[in-house]
């Protein structure tokens, strides 16, 4: 059976599993949420997500799915936890965001963000370094996302990444860690249990 919603966008589909889905797998308690604000109003990024947290997480409650899903609310979250630590119900949102990168990324609905490509690049290079390699991660996001192609984009990078080398804020060869198995370790372990 097919329920449809009437919402601000017009008719939507209600998918009576997305919110069971994500909240148990997510461990999230998001049957707390009653809408209070609290975490929209601390996240630091939400003036860059199209809808804010708690909006996110009524629409994951009222299972619409392909709304949320189609949303860079959740690629954009940094993960701070400040959202978590201001909910007065201790709903566990950025195990909700995690959880719908998750889903997003198995069912390939990235769509033309590339958010998701730098998500990728960048704990690469953590894999690879264990931490961050500045120069290594930019080259390698603007090879795979077609930037290599945008000269005039190319070229502000080169400038901004001179200025930023001869200032001794760009390291043109990575810089190790002591414990890097250990990095290397931890993920093989995730990827085996996640």
């Amino acid at each position: 059976m097919t329920v449809q919603l009437i919402t601000d966008k017009g008719k939507e589909t209600v998918n009576p599993g997305f919110y069971p889905a994500v909240n148990e797998r997510g461990h999230a308690h998001l049957e707390r949420c009653y809408q209070c604000v609290a975490c929209s109003s601390g996240c630091p990024s939400a003036y860059q997500m199209d809808y804010p947290p708690h909006q996110l997480l009524r629409m994951v409650q009222l299972g619409l799915k392909e709304r949320v899903l189609n949303s860079n609310t959740y690629w954009i979250c940094l993960s701070c936890e400040t959202c978590a630590t201001r909910c007065p119900n201790d709903v566990e949102i950025v195990k909700v965001m995690d959880t719908l990168r998750e889903i997003s990324l198995e069912e390939k609905r990235t769509g033309s963000t590339k958010l998701p490509l730098f998500h990728s690049t960048f704990l690469g290079d953590v894999k690879m370094f264990g931490r961050i390699y500045e120069l290594g991660m930019i080259l390698w996001f603007t090879v795979f996302s077609g930037n290599i192609f945008k000269i005039k984009s190319l070229a502000q990078d080169a400038v901004l990444g001179a200025k930023m080398f001869a200032r001794g804020k760009l390291a043109i060869l990575p810089h190790r860690i002591k414990g890097q198995k250990a990095i290397k370790r931890i993920y093989e372990l995730t990827e085996k249990t996640g």
